[in-house]
């Protein structure tokens, strides 16, 4: 969004398309500190992780791996995030150390909150702020709006995902936007994510970004609504799979979106 954003007919192909340099460091990024925060978690979660029947077999629980190992590997992920945090600018720099604040206190939320899914939105949609961040240097509209949008997305497939161990986490005292939704799950799936496209369209437009990247959010939205209405909140192994789904959602917007940018570009050839 930030690469196509503001997009004069005109412009460039590759003024308009995200740096690949960018997307290999998110890319790498992503991968290195999604990991750490998952590691983490895990360490945090060890003893409840044993108590529940889908994940008494991951390696710590399981005793695979020590603690001592799991927190050498947590230091070896953070430090690779490190090296690809230092190559943004000083402003990227400081927003993406100050997520570690969101990242350190989510293992805990289970165990006071129900919406320990909204804490989890405000950590793995912090790229959406870094994205901006490392291409004007700062934070605005456009970029909180695709930020609270995505927090609304999170929230929404993640309960999808906190379905499979429901019962489970009811008997470990375990909290989550699944137990808290219930049987109305459904009703506010349409309300996390219709309000999450509707901030992602208001973003696009605050954006300016090409017309043609609305299509990508039309076709979110059409898969977001297969997944509600096909969902079976009782049925862990379709729970598993829709939650995964999501990954398409993301492509399809991020796809809209280079469509978009090479639209204005490639017109006044057409």
């Amino acid at each position: 969004m930030a690469a196509s954003a503001y997009a004069r007919p005109g412009d460039s192909l590759m003024s308009l398309l995200p740096s690949p340099w960018f997307l290999g460091l998110f890319l790498l990024g992503a991968i290195a500190m999604r990991g750490a925060g998952c590691t983490y978690n895990d360490i945090v979660d060890e003893g409840i992780d044993a108590q529940v029947e889908r994940t008494r077999s991951r390696p710590l629980p399981s005793g695979q791996v020590s603690r001592r190992q799991a927190w050498v590997f947590l230091v070896l992920q953070a430090l690779v995030g490190l090296v690809v945090l230092l190559q943004f600018n000083s402003f990227a720099v400081l927003l993406g150390i100050s997520s570690l604040a969101i990242v350190a206190i989510y293992p805990f939320m289970k165990r006071i909150t129900n919406w320990p899914q909204f804490v989890l939105g405000l950590a793995f949609s912090w790229g959406a702020l870094m994205g901006w961040a490392a291409e004007f240097g700062d934070i605005d509209g456009p970029a909180l709006l695709l930020y609270f949008g995505s927090i609304m997305w999170v929230i929404g497939y993640d309960t999808i995902y906190a379905h499979q161990d429901k019962e489970d986490d009811a008997l470990v005292g375990v909290k989550s936007t699944a137990r808290f939704f219930g049987e109305n799950t459904k009703s506010w799936l349409v309300g996390l994510y219709a309000g999450a496209l509707m901030l992602f369209a208001t973003a696009f437009a605050m954006a300016q970004v090409p017309m043609p990247a609305l299509a990508g959010l039309v076709a979110a939205g059409a898969h977001m609504a297969r997944q509600i209405a096909t969902l079976d909140i009782d049925n862990p192994d379709q729970c598993l799979r829709l939650f995964r789904s999501n990954g398409q959602v993301g492509w399809i917007i991020f796809i809209g979106l280079i469509c978009g940018g090479a639209w204005v570009a490639l017109k006044p050839l057409i």
